[in-house]
C-alpha cells in the first residue's frame, strides 16, 4: 500500500468518526427540556380514576397533579405517559421510563427492582362485590369464590398470596373498568381494588353495581418509583417537592377535589 492510500483511508475514517459522534450529540440533546436540562419520561396508569384518568382529552387525577404540582415547585420538565398499570414496572426496568407516578404500593417485592419516593398517599385494598351479593362480606367468606383483578396490583399479589388458602379461581384484566365490569355483570363474584379507587367510583357513578365488603384488608402507601439505583436526582426532587406542597396547602387542595375527608 503506498502513502498517499494510506492518507486518504486515514482521512476516510476521520470523517466517518465525526459523522458518528454528531448523530450521537444529536440523540442526546433530544432528551432535554428547553433550558438544557433533561426531560424526564414519566408514566401514570392510563385507566385509575381518581388518580389519573382522561377527560376531554386532557389527563387529571391525584396522581396527575401532585406530580404537575411538584415538578412547578423542583422546577423540572417531565413527559407524562400513560400506559396499562402492567407494562409501568418493566417499562421503569428497561429504561423506557425515568419515573412513574401511578397509585403503586410500596412493597418489598417491588423494592427489589426499584426504587420509591415517600409515601405520597396512604391506601389499602377493599373487597368489592355486586350490590346483589349477600353471601360476601369479609374476608372469610371467600372461600371457593372466583376473583376479578387487575394485572401487577397489590389486589392480584393478596389474591395470589392465599388463592390455596381460599381456593380461589382467579381472572386477570389490563385495567380497571374491565376488572369492574366482570364483578358488575356477575361473571366472577369479587374484585379486589385500592379503597380510594373503588370508593370515588362508587360515589360519581349513580349505576354502580358494586358495593365494598367489609373492612380494608390491607393498609400501604403509595410511592412514586424509579429503576432501582437510578434517577436519585429525580426522586430527590420528588421528595422535596411533595414537602412542599404539603406545606403550602397545595396537597390538600388537590387530594380534596376527589376525595373527601
Amino acid at each position: 500500500m503506498n502513502k498517499k492510500s494510506l492518507v486518504g483511508i486515514l482521512l476516510a475514517s476521520v470523517m466517518s468518526i465525526s459523522i458518528m459522534s454528531g448523530c450521537g450529540a444529536a440523540k442526546n440533546d433530544s432528551a432535554k427540556s428547553s433550558d438544557g436540562n433533561k426531560k424526564f419520561i414519566i408514566a401514570c396508569d392510563a385507566k385509575y380514576a381518581p388518580f389519573s384518568f382522561e377527560e376531554n382529552t386532557k389527563y387529571k387525577g391525584i396522581d396527575v397533579e401532585v406530580l404537575e404540582a411538584i415538578a412547578k415547585e423542583e422546577k423540572f420538565e417531565y413527559e407524562l405517559k400513560p400506559m396499562d398499570f402492567n407494562g409501568i414496572i418493566p417499562g421503569l426496568t428497561a429504561n423506557q421510563l425515568d419515573g412513574a407516578i401511578a397509585g403503586m404500593s410500596i412493597t418489598d417485592k417491588r423494592k427489589e427492582s426499584l426504587d420509591f419516593s415517600d409515601g405520597y398517599f396512604v391506601s389499602g385494598v377493599s373487597l368489592v362485590v355486586n350490590k346483589d351479593n349477600t353471601t360476601i362480606n369479609s374476608e372469610k367468606d371467600l372461600n371457593g369464590k372466583s376473583a376479578s383483578l387487575k394485572k401487577g396490583t397489590a389486589g392480584a399479589t393478596f389474591a395470589e398470596e392465599n388463592k390455596d388458602k381460599y381456593a380461589l379461581n382467579l381472572s386477570y384484566f389490563d385495567d380497571s373498568p374491565s376488572m369492574f365490569q366482570a364483578v358488575e355483570n356477575k361473571n366472577n363474584d369479587f374484585l379486589l381494588e385500592d379503597y380510594p379507587v373503588i370508593a370515588y367510583k362508587i360515589k360519581v357513578d349513580p349505576n354502580s353495581k358494586l358495593r365494598i365488603a367489609g373492612e380494608k384488608l390491607t393498609n400501604v402507601d403509595y410511592g412514586f418509583a424509579v429503576k432501582k439505583g437510578q434517577n436519585a436526582e429525580l426522586l430527590k426532587k420528588f421528595n422535596e417537592g411533595l414537602k412542599k406542597i404539603k406545606a403550602n396547602g397545595e396537597y390538600d387542595k388537590i387530594v380534596g377535589q376527589y376525595i373527601a375527608k
